[in-house]
């Protein structure tokens, strides 16, 4: 699997993705089960070491995984 900013790149320059239509799922302290789900639709920018939301900025080792139509393109777990 490639890593967290590959996977993005790919799903917003490449034709045939959307980056509107990934999930990101990453680390985030203070919520219920301290996992937080993100829209593609709400990257700002994707950086060398983090992305850009409207609300936040979140560091690439903190993504757990990468969901994309239901398939898994990045999973920590598995990596």
């Amino acid at each position: 699997m490639k890593a967290v900013r590959d996977t993005l790149n790919k799903l917003k320059w490449c034709k045939g993705f959307d980056i509107k239509k990934a999930e990101i799922w990453y680390r985030h302290r203070g919520v219920p089960g301290d996992v937080k789900v993100l829209s593609g639709k709400d990257i700002v920018s994707i950086g060398k070491t983090f992305m850009e939301t409207k609300t936040s900025i979140i560091p690439y080792h903190r993504v757990l995984k990468i969901i994309y139509r239901g398939k898994i393109l990045f999973d920590r777990n598995r990596h």
